[in-house]
C-alpha cells in the first residue's frame, strides 16, 4: 500500500457520497428507480476517481497525466446527450408533455453535478494530503454543502404571486379572469371544465419576471408539475382538455388553466410555487444598458 492510497480511497467515497446526495427521485419519478439511480452513481463513481487522481498526479509533477480531464468533460456531455434524447423520447407519451426548455434544464442539471462530484473529490483529496484525514473530512463536508448549494436554482414563487380564479366561461370562449385560454363549443365539454378546470393568476414581481413566465418552455414546466403532481382529467384525443397558459399582453400576468384529479387549490398553488424558474428561460431586460437610465450617450 503506497502514500496514496488512502487519500484515494477517502476521495473517491466522499465524491461517490455527494452524488448519492444530490440524486433525488421526486414525484416526477426522475431519474427512475432503481435503473436509473445505478447509471448516475456509477458515473458520480468515474467523476469521483477522476477527480482524485489528478491531486497525486498533480503532487508527482504528471502534468500530462490530468489532461484526461478533458476527455472527461467530453465523456459527461455524452451524459447531457443521454438524458436529453431519453426525456424527448418519453414526452411523446405524457398526457402534458415536459416541453423541450425542461428537458434541456434536466440535462444540463446531470452533466453539471458530475463536475460537482469532480470538485468535491478534488478538495477533499487535496485537504488529506496536504494537512490530515479530518481536514480532508471538514473541507469534503464543505464541498457537499456548495455543492448542495449550487445544485438548488429559484422557484417560481420567488419571482410570482399566485392567485387561484374560478375558470368562467363567456360564450364558447373559455376565460381565467380577463385571459381568453381557448374556444370550446360543445356544451358537454364546457360542464366537464366547470366541474373538473381550476384557473390561477400568476402575477410577475418586476419587469424581468415578466419576460420569464412569458416563456412558452417556463408556462409548459408549470403545466407539466402541476398535471404530474396532482393528476390530469383528459386522456388522448381530447383537445379540449388540454391544460394551457397564456398571456395578458398589457401587463405581463399568466392566466393558467389546468383540470387536476385532485381539486384543491392550496395544494395547487403549493404546487405552481414549487415550479424551478427554468435557466433557459431566464431573461434580464433591465440588465441591459438600453434600459439603464443615467448612462451617457457615448
Amino acid at each position: 500500500m503506497n502514500e496514496y492510497t488512502l487519500p484515494i480511497v477517502f476521495g473517491v467515497t466522499l465524491g461517490v457520497f455527494s452524488r448519492v446526495y444530490m440524486l433525488r427521485t421526486d414525484y416526477r419519478q426522475y431519474p427512475t428507480y432503481l435503473h436509473g439511480r445505478i447509471i448516475h452513481v456509477a458515473l458520480g463513481f468515474i467523476a469521483a476517481g477522476l477527480g482524485t487522481i489528478a491531486v497525486p498526479s498533480i503532487m508527482e509533477e504528471e502534468f500530462t497525466a490530468i489532461t484526461f480531464l478533458t476527455i472527461a468533460a467530453s465523456q459527461f456531455r455524452e451524459v447531457r446527450n443521454m438524458e436529453r434524447n431519453t426525456l424527448t423520447e418519453l414526452d411523446h407519451y405524457e398526457l402534458v408533455p415536459r416541453g423541450k426548455t425542461y428537458i434541456e434544464g434536466i440535462a444540463i442539471a446531470f452533466e453539471s453535478r458530475n463536475y460537482l462530484v469532480i470538485f468535491t473529490s478534488f478538495t477533499s483529496t487535496l485537504s488529506y494530503l496536504v494537512w490530515n484525514i479530518w481536514v480532508g473530512l471538514v473541507v469534503g463536508i464543505v464541498s457537499l454543502f456548495i455543492s448542495k448549494k449550487l445544485m438548488a436554482g429559484s422557484k417560481l414563487k420567488d419571482i410570482v404571486d399566485i392567485e387561484y380564479v374560478e375558470p368562467r366561461f363567456d360564450g364558447a370562449g373559455l376565460y381565467v379572469d380577463n385571459i381568453y385560454i381557448m374556444n370550446i363549443g360543445l356544451p358537454a365539454r364546457q360542464e366537464e371544465v366547470l366541474n373538473y378546470g381550476m384557473g390561477f393568476i400568476l402575477k410577475p414581481k418586476n419587469f424581468n419576471s415578466r419576460s420569464t413566465i412569458a416563456n412558452l418552455g417556463q408556462r409548459q414546466a408549470i403545466l407539466h408539475d402541476i398535471s404530474t403532481a396532482l393528476g390530469v382529467y383528459r386522456d388522448s384525443g381530447t383537445p379540449a382538455l388540454v391544460p394551457l397558459a397564456k398571456r395578458d399582453l398589457d401587463d405581463g400576468r399568466v392566466g393558467v388553466f389546468v383540470l387536476p384529479q385532485e381539486k384543491d387549490i392550496e395544494k395547487a398553488i403549493t404546487v405552481i410555487g414549487q415550479v424551478p424558474t427554468l435557466e433557459n428561460a431566464i431573461r434580464m431586460p433591465t440588465e441591459s444598458d438600453a434600459n439603464k437610465k443615467g448612462r451617457p450617450i457615448k
